[in-house]
């Protein structure tokens, strides 16, 4: 099976700049890892790990070694990339100008933010989790892009494939913690199937963030990484199905050379 590799409409529009959101098909990873999985931290052999990262970079045109993914720890921090890295650095997002250098985001349920200003040549991905996204990471990486030359108002940004709205059941401290830290974001949950429970809506809170960063143009491209098992990857799935493990999703985007 080919790798098989989603898109947004808003990038997919602007020349010299490639993206992909890619899905768990196409890889050569076996169990729970079938078969895509591009995830350094998991527990795959790491030779079809290296494979299917080869193979995804492939899709977009550019050598393994150029595409650019961190160590992920749910954090506010983002890096810049100027050529390909020998060590992953400890962020969640990372902004590059460089052509033929691809930022990547790696996901299982959180959402991948790929970001672009096509007057100034300046992209980024980005992880982001609740905790990320609550926590400032879209900020951080609408920063990073900034001080490379970008203006936010000519942002176009797209968000992939993460846990939908109807599949992300959470408790009442969950919302507390939002309300606490987000005034405001109340509007992001809706009633669960218990008193206690509630439904969160993170990829709108994420476009929610990209707005109250500047930024210009932004979409979700509606994809439930839980809901599709045949094409996602979802930590949550595995969590409900006491699976060991899970794969990790690419999200990648570079300037063509």
């Amino acid at each position: 099976m080919s790798v098989q590799v989603l898109s947004s409409a808003l990038l997919q529009r602007l020349p010299g700049v490639r993206h992909g959101f890619f899905t768990r098909q196409g890889g050569v990873s076996s169990g729970v890892y079938e078969s895509l999985n591009v995830g350094v931290g998991s527990r795959d052999d790491p030779e079809a790990v290296r494979r299917n990262r080869a193979r995804a970079a492939a899709a977009l045109g550019a050598p393994p070694e150029r595409l650019l993914t961190c160590y992920q720890i749910h954090s506010a921090v983002a890096v810049v990339a100027e050529g390909p890295w020998s060590e992953r650095p400890e962020a969640d997002a990372v902004a590059s100008r460089a052509p033929g250098l691809m930022p990547g985001a790696l996901s299982a349920d959180c959402a991948p933010v790929l970001m672009v200003d096509p007057e100034a040549r300046v992209i980024a991905a980005a992880h982001a989790g609740w905790k990320g996204a609550l926590g400032g990471i879209v900020q951080a990486a609408v920063e990073a892009m900034t001080a490379l030359g970008a203006e936010p108002r000519r942002f176009v940004a797209a968000v992939g494939p993460c846990i939908g709205p109807a599949s992300y059941e959470v408790g009442l401290e969950f919302l507390e913690t939002f309300s606490r830290d987000a005034a405001g974001s109340g509007g992001f949950f809706s009633p669960g199937r218990a008193p206690d429970k509630r439904q969160f809506d993170l990829p709108a809170f994420v476009l929610d963030r990209l707005a109250a960063s500047g930024v210009g143009e932004a979409e979700w491209i509606g994809r439930d990484t839980y809901a599709e098992q045949d094409l996602f990857f979802s930590n949550r799935r595995a969590v409900h199905r006491g699976e060991s493990d899970y794969g990790r999703l690419l999200s990648a985007i570079m300037l063509e050379p």
